[in-house]
């Protein structure tokens, strides 16, 4: 009777070490996803009914015996053929799923970078519900205002990672990349604190897309400061406007609002938009430049002029150039 349980124990161990062992053959294509509070018992249904294994007690046992049944993540999960059932239970424990990406552009705006997150289905959305004045309190962070805090990159996550968490790694880069270019800054600025400089580099980052120039629209920004004169940028106008089609009026010139750098001397209360590394680094840094104004060529670049005459004339010859 003894030999006979032995043998059937033996048989038993032989049967376990193979299941667990064998390649399950699960198909690259096919995606498991593992929601929060889902547990080994689910995925060892979830196995079975695809019918890679025979029994889902394999499963259970097998990561119970391996004291893992408690730690599985949450996440979309992708095998490769030849994996045996350890494979798979260390990929998951260890978390190793399928990553996706979300990118925020350089000189998005706040509401932009929301639009995106929430347009995306695997996201788990914490703040849909939240206004955007509120995000900051709710992110639990110190900020009065959230636009220009959250750096523009490509962000990876997890499929059901939280809109919060890709927020609060933007925010962290942001204030992080603020801190050291703020750092290595030129010491005869006219703005003095960090945020004043992430206000001028978000007005940099939305007048222009080429880097080349964003030293000398710093340039123009410092010396249009120091001679206190208004900035007169059209983005700043823009970003204050409750409605625009589009088309920048004169109209929309003369509506006083705290961003109209036409109507009010000094900086805007607030960054207008995310500004990237280079802008950053241009509003740290400004070229030297005796250059007092700038007009858009037509062509993506801008002509700088030090004189309001000269100005006048480059406004003209982009007024021919597009037949107005």
């Amino acid at each position: 009777m003894i030999q006979l349980g032995s043998l059937l124990f033996f048989c038993l161990a032989l049967f376990a070490g193979y299941e667990i062992t064998r390649p399950l053959h699960i198909s690259n294509d096919r995606i498991y996803t593992l929601e929060q509070g889902q547990n080994v018992s689910d995925f060892a249904r979830k196995l079975t009914v695809d019918g890679y294994v025979k029994n889902s007690k394999i499963v259970i046992w097998t990561a119970r015996l391996g004291n893992i049944d408690r730690k599985f993540k949450a996440g979309d999960y992708r095998f490769n053929p030849d994996d045996n059932l350890l494979n798979v239970l260390d990929i998951i424990v260890n978390g190793r799923s399928i990553t996706y990406s979300v990118q925020f552009i350089e000189g998005w705006t706040f509401s932009d970078f929301l639009d995106i997150l929430r347009s995306k289905s695997n996201i788990e959305h914490t703040l849909a519900d939240v206004p955007s004045d509120e995000i900051l309190r709710t992110l639990q962070i110190a900020q009065e205002h959230p636009e220009g805090w959250f750096f523009p990159d490509t962000y990876n996550y997890s499929s059901g990672e939280s809109d919060a968490a890709i927020l609060h790694t933007a925010y962290d880069n942001m204030k992080r990349t603020l801190e050291g270019e703020w750092e290595n800054r030129r010491p005869d600025l006219p703005y003095r604190t960090a945020y004043e400089g992430l206000i001028v580099a978000s007005i940099i980052q939305k007048e222009s897309n080429v880097i080349a120039e964003y030293p000398i629209i710093a340039g123009v920004i410092v010396n249009r400061l120091r001679k206190r004169m208004r900035l007169q940028m059209d983005p700043t106008v823009i970003y204050g406007l409750s409605e625009f089609d589009g088309i920048l009026k004169k109209s929309h010139l003369n509506t006083d609002t705290p961003y109209n750098t036409y109507t009010r001397y000094g900086l805007p209360p607030t960054p207008i938009a995310m500004p990237g590394l280079e802008a950053l680094r241009a509003a740290a840094n400004p070229a030297d430049t005796s250059a007092l104004y700038f007009v858009a060529q037509g062509d993506g670049t801008h002509k700088f002029s030090d004189t309001i005459d000269e100005h006048i004339k480059a406004v003209r010859a982009y007024r021919m150039k597009i037949g107005k």
